[in-house]
């Protein structure tokens, strides 16, 4: 019969007694070796394991370990982590989101990929000049994976990542965000009498998952650290916690991984992959980064002279189309215009016509516009004061195409 080996950890030290051997029936004699103690009379002068410091106590048929309980518990309390408390500002603003009613809760994942994208293009800037940044990690580019039996979203990039001081800063106070200019929106909005659904139009970054999420991790690696951090909270919380991650498993070469733990309502919806792979083609689709998905597929294959067709799981591009406003209308080819056209508005015929052109002043814009090939088969459609045809982009990012007739 093995030895049993169990650990209680107590205000006062414990003491575990293991048989130093085991006497068969037969009279044969077996050492007891045990992976939890040293060989070669290692326990004279005593041992550590697992950060645990042991003492042995000889008795006449036995080995007696002493363990100092109190080395035991500072390591348990190191691994719940350290407690920050919100600035008030971020705690007025999770608030808002929490018990506020938003049309548009999708615009979460919006969020998300901006700053995704902006973690990126920081990295590929900074590389410039720091090379070494760069390392191993692989190429740059976002990953999104959705899991519908446990109701999660997972948003992975390889950016520049952040160090602990970083956290603080960026997911803690408010000098990091687009918070300020929102809170004020919002009261600028809520004082007009007007509808308080802004955070279509002034994006409030991070804190924008707590529209779906009951709880939100964050595990960040920084290329200018050693060591990997985990950022933790509650949708309902007024504080957060951050830790050191020491497992192996959980390492990230670089970069930034957010996982949204989604409330009950919102499950089924939010942790469905095609509702996902929608929601990034619709608002991130000219991102510069490419954005992979977690998409089932299927695909054919031959079992004894017949086919079948199975299901797998795999990574799918989703942002093909390349945002052509952005280039020179003298650089850009008339296929690239229908082509353009026909991906953005599902379009299967060429447009009548198009013209590419750029606004300088105090405010500045680029701008394709299309006449479609064909008129609209409702004549409502016509004379509609508002369109969804008109889409408004900042920095590659959908904003909005609610619009009044007045454009």
């Amino acid at each position: 019969m093995a030895p049993v080996l169990s650990r209680s950890l107590v205000s006062s030290a414990s003491f575990i007694s293991l048989s130093s051997s085991i006497r068969h029936p037969n009279n044969t004699v077996f050492n007891l070796r045990s992976v939890f103690l040293p060989q070669n009379n290692g326990l004279r002068k005593g041992f550590s394991c697992s950060g645990l410091k042991w003492k042995p106590e000889k008795r006449i048929d036995k080995i007696s370990v002493r363990c100092e309980a109190a080395v035991a518990e500072q390591e348990a309390a190191d691994t719940s982590g350290e407690k920050f408390e919100y600035q008030a500002e971020v705690s007025r603003l999770l608030d808002l989101i929490v018990h506020s009613l938003y049309s548009h809760k999708e615009v979460f994942l919006r969020e998300l990929v901006s700053n995704a994208s902006d973690a990126l293009d920081k990295l590929r800037f900074l590389s410039v000049t720091e090379p070494s940044l760069l390392g191993d990690a692989g190429d740059l580019e976002i990953r999104i994976r959705s899991d519908l039996d446990n109701g999660t979203i997972t948003v992975t990039d390889t950016g520049i990542g952040m160090t602990k001081e970083e956290l603080v800063d960026c997911l803690g106070t408010i000098a990091q965000s687009g918070t300020s200019k929102f809170l004020k929106a919002l009261k600028e909005n809520k004082d007009a009498g007007a509808d308080n659904g802004l955070i279509g139009q002034f994006g409030v970054g991070f804190y924008s998952a707590f529209l779906v999420a009951e709880k939100v991790v964050v595990s960040t690696k920084s290329p200018k650290s050693d060591k990997q951090y985990v950022w933790e909270s509650e949708a309902e919380s007024s504080s957060y916690v951050i830790k050191e991650v020491t497992d192996p498993e959980k390492m990230l070469r670089r970069g930034t991984e957010i996982t949204l733990y989604l409330k009950e309502d919102d499950k089924y919806e939010f942790s469905d992959a095609v509702r996902i792979q929608g929601l990034v083609k619709n608002y991130s689709q000219f991102v510069a980064f490419p954005i992979y998905t977690w998409v089932e597929k299927s695909r054919t294959v031959e079992e004894t002279k017949k086919t079948k067709t199975e299901k797998y799981w795999d990574w799918e591009l989703a942002n093909e189309t390349k945002p052509i406003w952005m280039r020179s209308a003298k650089e850009v080819e008339k296929d690239e215009y229908q082509e353009f056209y026909k991906k953005t508005f599902n379009e299967f015929l060429d447009p009548l016509a198009y013209t590419h052109f750029t606004t300088e002043g105090e405010v500045e814009f680029r701008s394709v516009l299309y006449i479609p090939g064909m008129a609209p088969l409702n004549n409502e459609e016509v004379i509609n004061p508002k369109t969804k045809n008109i889409r408004l982009y900042v920095k590659r990012v959908f904003i909005s195409d609610d619009f009044d007739g007045e454009l």
